[in-house]
């Protein structure tokens, strides 16, 4: 069975930061193309960040500079490192697996809420 559970979310004022988790069970990160998507009230779910299985990153216009992913294959987790949070980027937060092979599907974590104050 694939688990993704998500942790560390919270409120911070704007400039703060902010470093997310998700932790896998199941599959293997390091496998597989991992990414961190976001949902605001009233908006659709978008793709933040994105780790592919060969370690490439990717990230849209809005946080490039600002946020990093990293992954510590030991624990098989993910981190998403928010820096400079601005008040736009207030959200629930979720990690997303994108796998092929044996379990091969999409998964998604629970969600994590982020709450940057102005």
């Amino acid at each position: 069975q694939v688990q993704l559970v998500e942790s560390g979310g919270g409120l911070v004022q704007a400039g703060g930061s902010l470093r997310l988790s998700c932790a896998a069970s199941g599959i293997r990160f390091s496998s597989n193309n991992m990414g961190w998507y976001r949902q605001a009230p009233g908006k659709q779910r978008d793709l933040v960040a994105l780790m592919t299985k060969y370690n490439t990153t990717n990230y849209v216009g809005s946080v490039k500079g600002r946020f990093s992913i990293t992954r510590d294959n030991t624990k098989n987790t993910d981190y998403l490192q928010m820096n400079s949070l601005e008040p736009e980027d207030t959200a629930v937060y979720y990690c997303n697996a994108l796998c092929t092979g044996l379990h091969a599907g999409e998964y998604w974590g629970q969600g994590t809420q982020v709450t940057v104050s102005s």
